[in-house]
């Protein structure tokens, strides 16, 4: 693995989950032919996680949310008011972003406060109602400081009690808010949920309040003693790094066994709407630059040899590990034989999926990494159900353009003869492609102002879409399967840049109504895990949250962006593709609200692996 990063002699002790500045003190050993570039990507990494979080404090019910209207959000002792176009879903953040930050709860109103937790409901439950600004029961008016008026509401109460961490209260650093100076020479505030008292600095600084460009900054006033205070940091200077690296933007091209890795390691700026985006929890810098999709690594994994009886699932007993998990785990287990390296391969979007250079089956790998979410391994369950369900959907996309890379072969190694999901790993077959063809995720359309510049017509692009992707989907959960047809698992086949085919990937995600199934005659498989279901709204919202609010979403908002296209024009277009597929699901899917996870909610609550939704208006209700 020659190239590598490694820390030099002389360089500071390895840190983990490292923030802004920590990132540039390790890049000053590492790489310091990218300190310049990582300085000027920073403030824009910044307002790219910034505008993601103010999406969050617009669309969910968070802990200690008061009141939310007119793009300024109230918690006990603090107002919050940022921009609303800012704050827009798959917005672009403009370098310098900022929120006013100021003392008191000034939209307080008498309203009731509430339970400090998200509203939600588990794998697909339908969610609670959603606060909004300007759609509360009593109407009330509030004037905001502009002399504007908006309806605002109290926050509603929500299903799960959860109180925030109480922790000490974070305090921030010694540079400042924004890493500048404190203004007036004044002490950096002590946040939390108290009286204004405890608030002086955003006191001193009113009118208008204080100005915060830094999104962890804003973590630590809203919810001091979170942990989320560093992972944001952390997906910052991850982020900026990304950005630093500059990858190479170019349009895939036919024929190229690299193509589809080259695609995604040009995506810096990972998930379109979660404030973690980039944040890789648990690795270094050093980590970071020699791993990460976005640095554009070439590595190999290792062999590990299970003996016959530590080993669980269909693969041959050889784990293949991802060399950073590898590094964590031998001197754990050292009954697992070092079988050498593999040959050469290249990190998908997602880092621990790798594809060999120069074509070959994939590999889902497991590392102890928090990546968004959640640590990213590879449960017990998805190693049994993946090559059972890839056969099944083999079936129950027959005669549709919608094709399923099979997961082929997985195993898990056995520890008291248990499967341990960190000695885990999948093979998945690489996409078939016809000569003349090439392949993208999806989400690039959204990435790389490039490839959307091939789109010749935003309407008939979007039509297109409609009958190769949002039809069938629907088609797909009519015979008994939803697919969480996202940007990143959702592949999309080119021939002279048309789409012409859908390719989708990662099995974990889906749910599997084994009533529907029967319906279709088809039978259904003995699945372990949360894949079954026979609920319609568990169905539709796991379909519904990925297909329309993420992918039509950023289809939408790119076309809108790049194009001038009209965003109802396009919303008519896909919820006519839904409703002439003459479902039972397609009414529901065109007049309910439309689910988006909570990511920042989750990340708050106490289990931030329950899904918890946010519930947005349905655009495609208009043209019912």
């Amino acid at each position: 693995m020659g190239g590598v990063p490694r820390p030099s002699s002389s360089s500071p002790p390895i840190r983990h989950t490292a923030d802004p500045a920590r990132t540039r003190e390790d890049l000053a050993h590492l790489r310091p032919e990218l300190l310049e570039r990582y300085d000027d990507a920073l403030p824009g990494a910044r307002a790219a996680v910034m505008g993601r979080l103010l999406g969050a404090l617009d669309r969910e019910a968070l802990p200690g949310l008061v009141l939310r209207g007119g793009g300024e959000v109230s918690f006990p002792g603090v107002t919050v008011r940022y921009s609303l176009e800012a704050a827009a879903a798959f917005a672009v953040a403009q370098t310098g972003l900022a929120v006013t930050v100021r003392a008191g709860n000034g939209l307080r109103a008498g309203g009731p406060i509430a339970d400090p937790a998200p509203s939600g409901g588990r794998h697909g439950e339908r969610p609670a109602e959603n606060a909004r600004g300007g759609d509360g029961p009593d109407g009330s008016d509030v004037e905001d400081g502009g002399g504007r008026h908006s309806r605002r509401r109290p926050v509603p109460r929500t299903r799960r009690g959860r109180a925030p961490r109480d922790t000490a209260a974070a305090t921030v650093d010694g540079r400042g808010w924004d890493s500048g100076q404190h203004r007036n020479g004044s002490e950096p505030p002590q946040p939390g949920w108290g009286d204004e008292d405890d608030f002086g600095y955003l006191e001193e600084a009113e009118p208008p309040g204080a100005f915060v460009t830094d999104p962890g900054t804003l973590i630590r006033i809203l919810w001091p003693g979170s942990d989320l205070a560093a992972e944001i940091d952390n997906s910052v200077a991850n982020m900026a790094l990304a950005r630093a690296a500059n990858p190479v933007q170019r349009l895939p091209q036919a024929g190229d066994p690299d193509g589809l890795a080259r695609a995604e390691q040009s995506i810096t700026d990972g998930h379109p709407l979660h404030p973690c985006a980039r944040t890789r929890g648990g690795m270094s810098v050093a980590d970071v630059l020699a791993y990460a999709p976005e640095h554009s690594p070439v590595i190999r994994l290792r062999r590990l040899r299970v003996p016959a009886d530590r080993w669980y699932g269909t693969a041959e007993p050889v784990l293949l590990a991802h060399p950073w998990q590898a590094e964590r785990i031998r001197d754990r287990y050292p009954w697992l034989t070092d079988d050498g390296e593999t040959a050469p391969v290249r990190p998908l979007m997602s880092l621990r999926t790798v594809v060999p250079v120069g074509g070959g089956p994939h590999a889902k790998t497991a590392v102890d990494v928090q990546m968004t979410s959640a640590v990213r391994t590879v449960s017990p369950a998805a190693v049994h159900n993946g090559p059972i369900l890839s056969k099944l959907l083999r079936h129950v996309t027959s005669g549709l353009p919608i094709d399923v890379l099979a997961e082929t072969a997985a195993g898990a190694v056995l520890v008291d003869g248990v499967p341990q999901r960190h000695l885990a790993y999948l093979t998945r077959e690489a996409p078939h492609l016809a000569e003349g063809e090439s392949v993208v995720p999806i989400a690039l359309y959204g990435a790389s102002p490039l490839l959307m510049s091939t789109v010749p017509d935003p309407y008939a692009f979007l039509t297109l879409m409609g009958s190769l992707l949002f039809a069938p989907l629907l088609s797909v959960l009519d015979r008994g399967v939803a697919l969480e047809a996202h940007g990143q698992n959702t592949l999309v086949v080119l021939r002279d840049h048309r789409p012409t085919r859908i390719l989708y990937r990662d099995l974990g995600g889906v749910r599997v109504s084994a009533r529907r199934l029967t319906a279709a005659g088809l039978d259904a498989p003995a699945l372990h895990g949360d894949l079954p279901s026979d609920d319609p709204q568990v169905l539709r919202t796991k379909l519904s949250a990925a297909a329309f609010g993420t992918i039509a979403a950023e289809l939408i908002a790119a076309l809108t962006r790049h194009h001038g296209a009209d965003p109802a024009r396009l919303w008519g277009i896909v919820a006519t593709a839904i409703r002439e597929t003459g479902t039972t699901d397609a009414p529901h899917l065109l007049r309910d609200p439309l689910p988006a996870k909570a990511t920042t909610a989750m990340r708050l609550a106490a289990d931030p692996l329950d899904d918890i939704w946010a519930l947005l208006d349905n655009p495609m209700a208009a043209h019912v």
